[in-house]
């Protein structure tokens, strides 16, 4: 499962974001995976918990958003969304295109704490989105 080592790959960028800021804890991440990556989103939910386990990102959240498979055309220069198993143009049928997105693995965001921020009753947690 490929997906574990992603996972390891994905905390080590994560605790090396969190040291850059000054931060203790990593309490969320959301990634952008394409229907094209090669990663199975279940396994990586499934293999997320065994890969932080330990580390600063250790009970974070992982949220997991699909990235759209879009196709440009070079016949008539336009970018529509194409299937995954037929990258053509939605616009006029051609299938001379170049795949634009819909293969990507991307950290889109992450959520992290500091040493000061911790819940005080009726109190939110301080949080920094990067």
């Amino acid at each position: 499962m490929h997906e574990l080592a992603i996972c390891q790959a994905l905390i080590d960028q994560v605790t090396s974001v969190a040291e850059s800021n000054n931060a203790t804890r990593v309490s969320g991440l959301t990634l952008e995976v394409g229907p094209l990556s090669g990663v199975v989103p279940d396994l990586l939910s499934n293999a997320f918990p065994i890969a932080a386990a330990g580390s600063v990102a250790d009970g974070a959240e992982l949220t997991i958003e699909p990235a759209p498979v879009r196709v440009w055309c070079k016949s008539c220069q336009s970018e529509s969304d194409a299937k995954i198993n037929r990258l053509v143009c939605a616009l006029c049928g051609d299938w001379k295109t170049e795949l634009r997105s819909g293969d990507e693995l991307l950290l889109r965001s992450v959520v992290l704490e500091d040493a000061t921020s911790t819940p005080h009753a009726g109190q939110p947690e301080e949080k920094q989105h990067v």
